[in-house]
């Protein structure tokens, strides 16, 4: 069963995150910004992450940039409710593989996360 962290400094979207997935049959653990989840990503090594980008204390693409330093392997799809291109330009820049906008459609966000996961 993949393990997915989610990373959102709102409690409510990595809940309702959380429990989409666990209908899907992943595994689920939890980062409430930027710099908690650098360190958790040390510690799990999850087979995936959702990253918000707009976050206190280290925003997404600051951790998306830190973690692809260490684990350049790793498969995050940041997510935002910022429609802005320069965004997602940046991000796949840095080494993101999928890039989408909140509010996320449950079947887009288990396609990304499908897509992701067999690359």
């Amino acid at each position: 069963m993949p393990t997915v962290m989610i990373t959102d400094d709102s409690l409510f979207i990595r809940v309702k995150i959380a429990k989409l997935l666990a209908r899907h049959g992943y595994e689920t653990i939890q980062a409430e910004d930027g710099e908690q989840a650098v360190e958790v990503y040390r510690e799990t090594s999850p087979d995936a992450v959702l990253m918000d980008v707009t976050m206190p204390h280290k925003n997404g693409l600051q951790a998306l940039a830190e973690i692809l330093q260490f684990a350049p392997e790793a498969r995050i799809i940041m997510l935002t409710a910022l429609a802005q291109k320069s965004v997602a330009t940046t991000a796949v820049t840095y080494g993101a593989k999928d890039f989408l906008v909140k509010p996320i459609h449950p079947d887009q966000l288990i396609t990304a996360l499908d897509r992701v996961l067999a690359a």
